[in-house]
């Protein structure tokens, strides 16, 4: 019951995962157009946070279940976390990019 739970929850984090890793941190940059977009690092922070955190404790906790199944679906979960942390690294630096600019100082 307890391993369906866990299943189950990365399972339900998966479109959540598609979100953080498809999202651009600025949607301008990503059309063509050289502007500031203020809210969309923030937006790709708050999917892409949660994933690095669900799926890599789901990582770790399958692979000391010690399973051939559970060390597969854990190195799957590590590929969904990692794949996510280039597109926190670009919200982050778009946030740093905005503050240093003050593009978008209210």
């Amino acid at each position: 019951m307890r391993a369906g739970a866990g299943y189950l929850i990365l399972l339900l984090a998966m479109p959540l995962a598609a979100l953080a890793v498809v999202l651009p941190a600025n949607v301008y940059r990503a059309q063509g157009i050289d502007a500031a977009d203020c809210d969309g690092a923030l937006q790709v922070l708050i999917f892409a946070l949660p994933v690095v955190l669900i799926y890599g404790v789901g990582a770790l906790l399958l692979y000391r279940a010690g399973r051939r199944f559970h060390r597969l679906v854990s190195l799957l979960c590590l590929i969904t976390a990692l794949s996510a942390v280039p597109n926190i690294v670009a919200a982050m630096h778009e946030l740093h990019r905005n503050n240093v600019g003050g593009e978008c100082r209210e």
